[in-house]
């Protein structure tokens, strides 16, 4: 029996394949976390794209370029330089045409990009983030290297490659347009590359030379400098930050300039406090740069009139930070959130500590060999453990030394520590709170940590006084 393929038909959603589904992204309005703007925000809804974000619009773009100038042939290899969304974007037209991806990121980029491109076949090289572009290290560098040695291969050259804005021109322009009916007024977009705001720009301000396009940079990059001046200013270097896929420390040629009417900065901490807010409060699991993004939109449109109607494009999704944006831990440790010590377990605390792990020691260890051991790793505390392994109490040096020191006893080599062993005063598990912790520890108290029955972990005033003050 013959069966015939379904009709491609973009009111039925039915597809050839998934590079058909690109674009065609919703609008959503903001609330909650717009309340204090003076006209309506919108979310362009980029993770929505079959690769999770904005970059797919390029990606497909830049391959077909690409193959039809005969750059790229069967059976090539493209190469990119990225932190990770476009090569998500490459990776998908990769897979469906048969080529070879190999991709440079930044050691910076979460481990969810890195294991999503090794999920398409593609491999992928880490280099360092602190470098200069031209540092034969970085990123550009290294892609470059590898294009040079690899028979058929193209550098993709999201940076300077026309067909970039160009994407965004042919797709995202239109959509925005469509959506709001012309009603749009201001543009707010994160600026990496520069290719979403050049194209968007363009075509928007080819329909209403009065739309303002409103760029995004992160606190650390250097756009907002090279824009004010025109080019890049001799005294001005970009410094490390945290949020991925805006900001640069220098300026490509798929960035046009003359279509950007304002820049405003946004810090790392702004950035994620923001992503995070737009999860709880709007339901929108978007990624830091979204996040970056909408900080700056509502900042900026507290002072426009009601009439005025802002689109904010959030380029990918919170599931690819996981491991960071969304993780307390990762936040607290960068400064980024501010500390709830009933939130802090003994278990967090116990990871951060140096030195030699937990020292124990049996019921039937004899008094002398615990006192070498305790010279030898410079403790004054062991638990004491049953023969099953579980806590049976604990002996201090203050122990040792009052029962040496008692001349009504008759000491022998070969007692144990049994004898003076002490039940444990103050013992939590690794999951109870430094705030649970603490008044045992104010008390004057070691704190043991158990896991179960077995201990794990000794936390003494001086660990707290480390961790508290490592992170105030």
């Amino acid at each position: 029996m013959h069966f015939s393929n379904l009709s491609s038909s973009d009111e039925l959603r039915v597809y050839d394949n998934i590079l058909e589904t690109i674009g065609k992204t919703p609008l959503v309005r903001l609330n909650r976390v717009a309340r204090s703007a003076g006209c309506p925000i919108y979310a362009k809804i980029e993770f929505l794209n079959p690769g999770g974000s904005v970059k797919d619009r390029i990606g497909t773009n830049m391959i077909t370029e690409a193959e039809i100038s005969g750059r790229l042939k069967p059976g090539g290899t493209v190469v990119e330089s990225t932190s990770g969304n476009t090569g998500v974007g490459l990776a998908i037209s990769c897979a469906i045409k048969g080529y070879k991806a190999v991709f440079v990121m930044p050691d910076k980029m979460s481990q969810e990009k890195i294991q999503l491109l090794r999920a398409f076949g593609a491999k992928v090289v880490i280099t360092p983030t602190a470098v200069a572009p031209e540092d034969p290290r970085s990123y550009y560098s290294v892609a470059k290297r590898i294009v040079a040695e690899t028979p058929n291969a193209i550098l993709a050259n999201q940076y300077h490659n026309p067909q970039n804005p160009h994407s965004h021109y042919l797709t995202t322009g239109p959509e925005i347009w469509e959506q709001t009916q012309g009603r749009v007024t201001d543009v707010v977009v994160g600026m990496g590359t520069g290719g979403t705001i050049s194209g968007v720009g363009k075509y928007l301000k080819e329909r209403d030379p009065n739309i303002r396009m409103i760029g995004v940079d992160p606190t650390g990059s250097i756009l907002l400098e090279t824009w004010q001046a025109g080019k890049v200013p001799d005294d001005v270097e970009a410094t490390t930050y945290k949020v991925e896929g805006i900001g640069e420390d220098f300026l490509p040629s798929a960035l046009d300039l003359s279509v950007i009417d304002q820049i405003l900065r946004v810090t790392d901490r702004e950035s994620f406090l923001w992503t995070r807010r737009m999860v709880r409060e709007e339901g929108i699991f978007c990624g830091g740069s979204s996040g970056s993004a909408v900080a700056a939109a509502v900042r900026y449109a507290q002072n426009l009139d009601p009439e005025c109607l802002v689109v904010v494009v959030l380029p990918d999704s919170g599931s690819r930070y996981l491991s960071k944006v969304f993780d307390d831990k990762w936040m607290r440790e960068n400064g980024f959130l501010e500390i709830n010590w009933g939130e802090v377990s003994l278990q967090e605390l116990l990871e951060t500590k140096t030195g030699p792990g937990l020292v124990c020691a049996p019921l039937e260890t004899p008094m002398d060999e615990l006192i070498e051991k305790m010279k030898e790793y410079d403790i004054s505390q062991v638990p004491v453990l049953n023969a099953d392994g579980t806590l049976g109490g604990i002996v201090t040096e203050v122990d040792l030394l009052e029962h040496m020191l008692d001349a009504g006893h008759d000491h022998s080599k070969i007692e144990t520590i049994s004898a003076i062993a002490q039940p444990a005063e103050a013992v939590f598990s690794v999951s109870a709170s430094l705030e649970e912790a603490l008044p045992a520890v104010m008390e004057g108290n070691v704190i043991l940590v158990t896991e179960g029955e077995h201990p794990v972990g000794i936390l003494t005033k001086i660990d707290m006084l480390d961790y508290i003050a490592g992170r105030n």
